[in-house]
């Protein structure tokens, strides 16, 4: 009978050579990973994942070319750096509100009863019947000193502009709605103001203009909080009419923008500039990313957002707003 334990023996050793050799070439190779593993792709270095998770968490790139988010964050920029801290009744937005006047189509000014000092600066492309109202709040907080809201009143400041621009020069149907624009003043609480009383002492322009032009406004469109660079997103606000936020969710999904805006609500409402039309019984929405981390802080700078945003935003609502004045 031969001697069969030299076979176990002779197979353990090919089996460590071959081992051997393995380990040494993954080594030569940088020790690479499976892309089941690693989750990754063709690149599977640490900078090339940190580099595609960051990507990732920016606004998607619209398709449409409507809106011009360089010339918006141009005047987002301008408000922060040129006019500062410009809180309500304050010579900053008094000149503000003059440079805002000059950039709207049929641009003017509307005092708001009871507030001296106060303006709305208001906008319109004609049309027939009820207008569709875009609009965004143009005032910063009072407090604290110093805050110069480039998310928080600059950012809508800006889209409504150059929507209302990019509106004007769009082809016209017979029967479309007219459209106004209309930048509020006193949005933000003035000093003094507990955060229970918001509704008495906040809203001020938003208030007045609803009660002298509720009768011919059809619908509202209010943007608050648009720009942000990184990890925007939008849940309807449980006020949000639904079946403008419905329709607003198509125009964001038909110009490739549609992941910006989840499906549900966000189980809670805001109170904002839309709630005084909604008050009267007009339907309105506020676009609002408000689990924005800068949130009434020195740090909401021009640093946190991002012309990309903007455009993202800006695209959507130009097609909606073209769809309501054409459909209602």
């Amino acid at each position: 009978m031969p001697d069969t334990s030299i076979r176990p023996l002779a197979l353990l050793v090919v089996v460590q050579v071959l081992l051997i050799g393995g380990v040494l070439l993954w080594a030569a190779l940088g020790f690479p990973l499976p892309a089941a593993i690693t989750g990754a792709g063709a690149s599977t270095t640490p900078a090339a994942a940190a580099a595609s998770s960051s990507s990732s968490s920016l606004a998607p790139r619209p398709t449409a070319n409507r809106f011009d988010a360089t010339r918006a964050f141009a005047l987002l920029r301008e408000q922060v750096t040129r006019y500062g801290w410009r809180p309500a009744g304050s010579d900053a937005l008094r000149r503000l509100a003059r440079r805002l006047r000059s950039l709207l189509p049929r641009g003017r000014l509307e005092t708001v009863p009871g507030h001296p000092g106060l303006r709305n600066v208001a906008g319109s492309i004609p049309g027939r019947g009820k207008a569709i109202l875009v609009g965004a709040h143009y005032d910063v907080e009072a407090a604290p000193e110093g805050f110069v809201g480039a998310n928080d009143g600059a950012a809508g400041t800006a889209a409504v502009v150059w929507l209302a621009r990019a509106l004007e020069r769009a082809p016209r149907r017979k029967g479309d709605r007219p459209v106004r624009f209309v930048l509020f003043d006193g949005e933000e609480e003035p000093l003094g103001c507990p955060d229970a009383e918001f509704r008495e002492c906040g809203l001020r322009g938003s208030k007045a203009y609803a009660k002298r032009h509720a009768g011919s406004v059809h619908s509202v469109v209010l943007l608050d909080y648009i720009a942000e660079k990184r990890g925007l997103s939008f849940v309807r606000e449980t006020s949000s009419n639904e079946g403008m936020w419905r329709k607003l969710r198509r125009a964001a999904r038909d110009v490739g923008v549609g992941r910006l805006f989840a499906p549900g609500d966000a189980g809670f409402g805001v109170l904002d500039d839309h709630t005084p039309f909604l008050q009267r019984g007009i339907p309105a929405i506020d676009i609002i990313d408000f689990d924005y981390p800068q949130r009434d802080s020195l740090q909401d700078t021009l640093d946190t957002v991002s012309q990309r945003s903007l455009d993202a935003v800006g695209e959507a609502v130009y097609l909606l707003v073209t769809r309501l004045r054409r459909q209602g």
